[in-house]
């Protein structure tokens, strides 16, 4: 089980303060998901919908890229 969990409604990471998902959460995310990005994105989808009730003065691009634009292949292929 990971310490790098999210600490809600702040969104921090438990395991190191982070804002959630810290690099460690989304390295060990990855592995879990190997081969299911797809599930991976719906999962992602579904805390974004939560952090953007939970998170109200974020930007909408900010949460974008925090819960979901790090499973872009491309981008984590750089």
């Amino acid at each position: 089980m990971s310490d790098h969990n999210a600490v809600r409604p702040d969104w921090l990471c438990g395991g190191c303060g982070q804002p959630w998902p810290c690099r460690t959460r989304q390295v060990q995310l990855l592995a879990e998901y190997d081969g299911a990005l797809v599930s991976l994105a719906l999962l992602m989808g579904t805390y974004f919908c939560d952090g953007a009730q939970e998170l109200p003065d974020a930007r909408a691009g900010d949460l974008y890229a925090r819960f979901l634009g790090w499973l872009d292949p491309y981008r984590r292929s750089r």
